[in-house]
């Protein structure tokens, strides 16, 4: 029997202007996604200057409050690069994320 997917799942992408910042960003919410959110798990991953964080919840109160979690140290890492003089990503053409939530039917 296989388990079952939680019925609740959210992609993050953040979109940096180098691949060190998402490398960065990286190394800081790794240890956070190791501890989960309860009843939440989280998987965090980095392919060039994007980071992408997925989340699987079983409700939707979960996944509101992983989302918040998340959000909130990714902005909070962005501004302790900014304080330390490492400018954070610079505004693009395009959005510096997206957000894509899924309940199955």
């Amino acid at each position: 029997m296989r388990p079952r997917r939680p019925p609740w799942s959210a992609t993050v992408r953040v979109r940096t202007d180098r691949p060190e910042l998402a490398r960065w960003l990286e190394r800081a919410l790794a240890p956070e996604a190791a501890r989960e959110v309860p009843r939440a798990r989280t998987e965090v991953r980095r392919s060039g200057a994007v980071l992408e964080l997925r989340i699987e919840a079983s409700d939707a109160g979960a996944m509101r409050a992983a989302l918040n979690t998340y959000l909130g140290w990714v902005a909070l890492s962005l501004g302790a690069v900014g304080a330390a003089g490492s400018a954070p990503p610079s505004p693009a053409s395009e959005p510096p994320g997206e957000v894509l939530i899924s309940r199955p039917r």
